[in-house]
C-alpha cells in the first residue's frame, strides 16, 4: 500500500510516519514544506490513502490561513480528481471550525471542500476535528499549550497562565494514532458526519501548570507521579521528551559511611520506596525487625547472606544470594533480619520497602539475629 502524508515532518506527521512504519508500511510518501512541487503531482497518482495533516497554525499573516488550510486542500483534491484516484483521504481540521475567526473559517472552509469531494467522486473521507493535541516531538509556542508549559518548566522558564479555571480538552498523540490506524483499516470512530478520537481528557490551566511543576519536583523528593491516572502518565511522558539533552541525569543524595553506602531511588506514598544498599566486603548491615514495614531484597552484584530469626526464636535461617542469580528475598514482619556481605568485592541491594520511612514511627527495632 502506498500511503500519502501531507505535513509529514510536522507534530503528527512526525508521529504518524514512525508508527506507520513500526506497522510494516514502507510505502510513504512524505510530502512536506520542503519537498519539490512536482512531487505531488507523482504521490495523488500512484497512493492508496491519503493522510491529509498538512496546515496552517500560526501565520504572519492571516491571509495564510485561508491559503494553507484550504487553496492547500483544493490542489491536493483536484490532483487526485486529475488522475481518478478515488483512495480515501483523511483530513485533520479542527474544533475551532465551529468558531467564526480567521483560523476556524479556514478549517471549515476545507472541511467543506472534502465533504463536497466525496459526494462528487463517491471516495471515502475522514474528517476529524481534533481538539488541543500534546505528545513526543511537538512545539512549544506553537502546537499545545502542554508543549510550551513542558518546555518552559524543564528550563525554569516562566509560563504565562491567563486564566487558571480554563478548561482544556486534550487528546494524546497515540490515542491519535491508534485511531488513524482504525481509518487506515476502514473502521474509523464516527460522530454523526465527523470522525473523532474517541479517547480526551479535561483538564483546568491552572492544574495542567501545578501538574508538570510536580514533575520537576519529582527529581528532588524522589517522588512518582500517579501511573494510575491516563492523563498524569501521557503528560508525564511528554515532559520527559521535553528536558534539555544535558539534563536527562540528576544526582541522588547517598549516604555514605565506612560500611558502604544507602540511597533512596524511588519514593511514591501509594507504593513504598525503593533505595540501593552497597556494602563492604565482610559488612553486616541490618540486625532489626518491624511490626508492619515490609521489604523486598534484591542482590544485583556480589555475594551476599541473608539472615532470619523468629522473635522469640533461636532458629536461624538463610538464604543465599548472589547477583550471579537474580532472586527476590521477601522480608516478612516479626523476625530480625540481616545481610552480610560474604563475597570480595561489594555487595549491592535493591531494597523495596511498603511506606516511606518516617523517623517519627519508623517501626523499626534492634536486636541481633
Amino acid at each position: 500500500m502506498n500511503i500519502l502524508v501531507t505535513g509529514a515532518k510536522g507534530f503528527v506527521g512526525r508521529n504518524l510516519v514512525a508508527e506507520l512504519k513500526n506497522k510494516g508500511y514502507n510505502n510513504i510518501f512524505e510530502f512536506t514544506r520542503e519537498s519539490e512541487p512536482s512531487l505531488l503531482e507523482i504521490y495523488t497518482k500512484e497512493c492508496d490513502f491519503v493522510f491529509h495533516l498538512a496546515g496552517v497554525n500560526r501565520p504572519i499573516d492571516e491571509s495564510e490561513y485561508m491559503e494553507g488550510n484550504y487553496g492547500f486542500t483544493y490542489g491536493l483534491l483536484e490532483l487526485l480528481k486529475k488522475h481518478n484516484n478515488k483512495s480515501p483521504v483523511l483530513i485533520t481540521s479542527s474544533i475551532q471550525a465551529e468558531k467564526d475567526n480567521p483560523y476556524g473559517r479556514s478549517k471549515k472552509a476545507g472541511e467543506d471542500l472534502v465533504f463536497d469531494y466525496c459526494k462528487e467522486t463517491d471516495a471515502k473521507v475522514f474528517v476529524y476535528r481534533l481538539p488541543n493535541l500534546f505528545g513526543k516531538w511537538s512545539k512549544p509556542n506553537y502546537n499545545t499549550v502542554v508543549a510550551t508549559y513542558c518546555h518552559n518548566i524543564a528550563r525554569d522558564l516562566d509560563i504565562q497562565i491567563n486564566n487558571p479555571d480554563a478548561e482544556l480538552t486534550l487528546s494524546y498523540i497515540d490515542d491519535v494514532l491508534e485511531e488513524f490506524l482504525r481509518a487506515l483499516d476502514g473502521n474509523p470512530t464516527l460522530q454523526n458526519e465527523y470522525c473523532v478520537v474517541p479517547i480526551t481528557h479535561t483538564i483546568k490551566l491552572g492544574e495542567l501548570a501545578d501538574l508538570i511543576k510536580s514533575f520537576k519536583e519529582s527529581r528532588f523528593n524522589l517522588s512518582i507521579p500517579n501511573m494510575e491516572d491516563s492523563l498524569t502518565k501521557k503528560v508525564y511522558s511528554t515532559y520527559l521528551s521535553f528536558l534539555p539533552e544535558d539534563k536527562f541525569s540528576y544526582d541522588l543524595k547517598m549516604n555514605c559511611d565506612h560500611r558502604g553506602s544507602f540511597t533512596e531511588f524511588i519514593r511514591t506514598s501509594e507504593r513504598g520506596q525503593v533505595s540501593v544498599n552497597v556494602s563492604k566486603p565482610s559488612i553486616t548491615k541490618g540486625q532489626h525487625w518491624h511490626h508492619t514495614k515490609n521489604e523486598k531484597f534484591l542482590v544485583v552484584s556480589g555475594e551476599g547472606l541473608i539472615r532470619f530469626r523468629k522473635i522469640g526464636s533461636e532458629e536461624i535461617i538463610e538464604y543465599r544470594v548472589s547477583g550471579e542469580k537474580l532472586e527476590v528475598v521477601d522480608i516478612p514482619t516479626g523476625y530480625t533480619h540481616s545481610i552480610v556481605n560474604v563475597g570480595e568485592s561489594d555487595l549491592v541491594t535493591v531494597m523495596w520497602a511498603n511506606e516511606l520511612f518516617d523517623p517519627e514511627k519508623p517501626d523499626t527495632y534492634f536486636l541481633e539475629v
